[in-house]
């Protein structure tokens, strides 16, 4: 029990610390950053026109509902698209749960594609800076896509990545909905927090 506590207690206290020392960052992205509902309404070639190099992905709301093994026919698309852009070798998922069968589905559909684990999980900065030691491009030229304040902002506010707010994260109501309403609590209290 003591074990379960640490875990899920050390990573919610470094949140917060870190959410004091970066409020400026997190804040800028949720009230000034370009509203962004979902990630199929984002044009893959803006970020190239941008000067984006490699694109980074949250799994759970940004590419699926939560618990969901892959994406929609509608978000598979657009994936088709991001990857013809940046290049597989350029796109990576960085997501706090690395389900085997949402491996294997990447695996098989996009073998390209590179699922980040044995990293610490957002918000530390781990992945974001695994992915700038593996790709060799600088912080700014990373862009990761969260949808949630106090992880993956976060983690791109200290990587000092560049990142993309998804304000209406996908969700499925008649499925997991324990797990839905939880983290739409979440949602509703980071926005809360930094909405002042």
């Amino acid at each position: 029990m003591k074990s379960v506590c640490c875990k899920w207690l050390q990573p919610t206290l470094y949140a917060l610390r870190m959410a004091v020392r970066h409020w400026a960052c997190i804040r800028r992205v949720y009230q000034h950053a370009t509203p962004l509902s979902r990630i199929t309404a984002l044009d893959p070639l803006s970020l190239t026109v941008q000067g984006i190099a490699v694109l980074v992905l949250d799994f759970d709301g940004v590419l699926a509902a939560e618990g969901a093994f892959y994406p929609s026919p509608k978000v598979q698309q657009w994936l088709d698209h991001g990857i013809r852009q940046f290049g597989s070798e350029r796109v990576f998922i960085l997501s706090n749960q690395p389900h085997p069968e949402r491996i294997a589905w990447f695996a098989q559909q996009y073998p390209g594609v590179r699922w980040i684990s044995g990293v610490r999980k957002k918000p530390y900065p781990d992945g974001l800076l695994a992915i700038q030691q593996q790709t060799g491009v600088p912080a700014q030229a990373i862009v990761l896509i969260d949808d949630r304040l106090l992880t993956g902002v976060l983690a791109a506010c200290i990587a000092q990545t560049q990142v993309l707010y998804i304000r209406n994260p996908y969700v499925n109501w008649s499925g997991k909905l324990f797990r839905e309403v939880f983290f739409w609590l979440l949602r509703s209290l980071e926005k809360g927090v930094f909405r002042l």
